[in-house]
């Protein structure tokens, strides 16, 4: 088997339609989605619907969570343009949408030949909540035990990052549609699981970063999120 995965759309259905073909070409057998499709970018329908037609195993991102859940507690207003552009994405989306990202589960499974891969946006019990890849082994080492998993796919930060600790691997394939690693394009990874031993790969796939720009500005969204997708950076 060989698993694609995709993070942070963001509403960038430029980078994501780049980025499904990538997978498509290395005959990726199964391909998921660790949510936030929505929130910064131009095109949330699109991508909502694209999605749907591919009929990709999406789970529920933190942009989602907030346009259709409040998990019992009162969210904190985000620094920045992320609520901002929230707002804006609510206008554009129908019933319709609004009732595929409430179906969206927070975790998914899959089993495999490597042991059970859980997969989020974030923790399992919220999608706003990061998992710091850089904590210490224990740490982690206890986080996969508390999943009952090998492999903890998670998102959220927008930047690519691998890491085997003693009792599994931990995956971020980073974002598809507003990558912070310093390097423009779309991130996404892939896994293969047919060797002995489980083969990670992390993707920069390249795309039309001028047209997702022109997109955020024709629709009179904040500047800084156009400078950001063809940075790479938001610094």
């Amino acid at each position: 088997m060989k698993l694609g995965i995709l993070s942070d759309v963001h509403g960038n259905i430029h980078a994501l339609r780049a980025a499904w073909q990538k997978l498509l070409e290395l005959q990726c057998t199964q391909i998921i989605c660790l949510g936030d499709l929505v929130g910064y970018g131009a095109s949330p329908i699109e991508v909502i619907e694209f999605m749907q037609d591919n009929q990709i195993m999406t789970t529920l991102g933190a942009s989602e969570a907030r346009m259709v859940y409040h998990f019992g507690h009162k969210l904190e207003p985000r620094s920045g343009v992320a609520d901002q552009t929230l707002e804006w994405t609510k206008t554009q989306l129908s019933e319709i949408h609004l009732k595929f990202l409430k179906s969206l589960p927070i975790t998914g499974r899959i089993e495999s030949k490597h042991g059970r891969v859980r997969f989020m946006h974030g923790m399992p019990d919220d999608p706003e909540s990061r998992v710091d890849l850089n904590a210490r082994q224990s740490e982690l080492d206890d986080l996969l035990e508390e999943s009952k998993c090998s492999i903890f796919i998670t998102g959220c930060t927008h930047i690519p990052q691998v890491r085997e600790v003693g009792k599994g691997w931990f995956i971020n394939p980073g974002s598809v549609g507003l990558t912070l690693n310093g390097e423009p394009g779309a991130d996404c990874a892939v896994l293969d699981f047919t060797d002995q031993r489980l083969s990670v790969q992390m993707l920069k796939v390249p795309y039309n970063t001028n047209a997702a720009a022109f997109d955020i500005l024709t629709w009179e969204l904040p500047s800084v999120i156009a400078d950001v997708i063809k940075r790479g950076s938001s610094r």
